[in-house]
């Protein structure tokens, strides 16, 4: 993620949804507010051209309730009690395909999929990489933790490693973090980049990574920030946000090339084909007329665009 962030004024399409903070109750760590996007009323918007492809039940609510983990600039993140971001505003523009409004809550990053299948939410945006665990509810280790989730992919990105600014202890990549402390957030897919590492090192006879996971994004930073972890992994666009704004520029760089590159999903329940159809449906739209473009250059992220929105794409 490329960007420069300046504090922006979120699209007049995004309001403060006083509801929001009550979605994800139960999913841990919340915060209060929240944004919405597009409706009116109800907020739902019959003559929206794609509203007809929309399950009923969420023709009637007029409202796509959105699980996410608001930490996460600039892809989600909490300007005062509003949630901005790359995300909200492609939500915002799906919204106007749709007719109804993207009703978004944060909750802690690896609550999130489980929020679907309880039903607090309805599809989960926050940068989740697309992976076929996920597809199939599998853990790090392989075992079935749930039924799995589908996903609408609509960016690119891998992950790479962090340091403090002048890399003072000389990493030139992921290889060369066998033995020390590495910082990430738990339930991510740079822990499990890490911990692939780590078995690397020792298949080369060479110390593990000792792997610091931590419940938010934030804390990993802070850790790598006060040299408590020799290096932090993190997804491309948000590490790179951190090197243009951390400190005034001044607190990280990134170091080697980006890992593992794949798609980020909007989540959906694999029960709900017809919601995940219709939000397919509107992000190709949007591709196609370029008003996604615009929501990801706005944040300096347009390195991650796709061509068109897929389904279950990761691997």
């Amino acid at each position: 993620m490329n960007r420069a962030i300046a504090r922006r004024r979120i699209a007049p399409a995004v309001i403060v949804a006083t509801t929001a903070a009550a979605v994800l109750t139960g999913c841990g760590d919340q915060t209060a507010g929240g944004s919405s996007s597009g409706g009116t009323g109800n907020g739902a918007v019959s003559d929206a051209p794609l509203f007809s492809k929309l399950p009923a039940d969420i023709q009637k609510a007029g409202v796509i309730k959105v699980g996410t983990d608001a930490t996460y600039a600039p892809m989600e993140f909490k300007e005062g009690d509003k949630i901005v971001g790359v995300d909200p505003d492609i939500a915002a523009a799906l919204s106007k395909q749709l007719g109804v409004k993207f009703e978004f809550a944060s909750g802690t990053f690896d609550t999130l999929l489980t929020s679907l299948t309880t039903g607090r939410t309805d599809v989960v945006m926050s940068s989740v990489t697309d992976t076929k665990a996920r597809q199939e509810g599998l853990d790090d280790k392989g075992q079935k933790t749930g039924a799995g989730v589908d996903f609408v992919d609509y960016f690119i990105a891998g992950s790479v490693v962090y340091v403090q600014k002048g890399n003072p202890q000389k990493v030139r990549s992921i290889e060369d973090l066998c033995g020390k402390a590495t910082a990430v957030q738990r339930g991510t897919t740079f822990e499990t980049v890490a911990k692939t590492q780590s078995k690397a090192c020792e298949k080369a006879g060479k110390p593990a990574l000792r792997i610091e996971s931590f419940p938010t994004d934030a804390e990993a930073q802070t850790r790598v920030k006060a040299g408590g972890a020799v290096a932090g992994v993190n997804d491309y666009p948000v590490a790179l946000h951190l090197t243009r704004t951390a400190g005034g520029g001044n607190a990280f760089e990134i170091v080697g090339d980006q890992i593992e590159a794949g798609p980020f999903g909007i989540a959906v329940d694999k029960k709900d084909t017809q919601l995940r159809d219709a939000i397919k449906d509107a992000l190709n739209v949007i591709i196609n007329d370029g008003t996604y473009k615009k929501a990801l250059d706005k944040w300096g992220a347009g390195s991650g665009a796709v061509t068109s929105a897929g389904i279950n794409g990761g691997s």
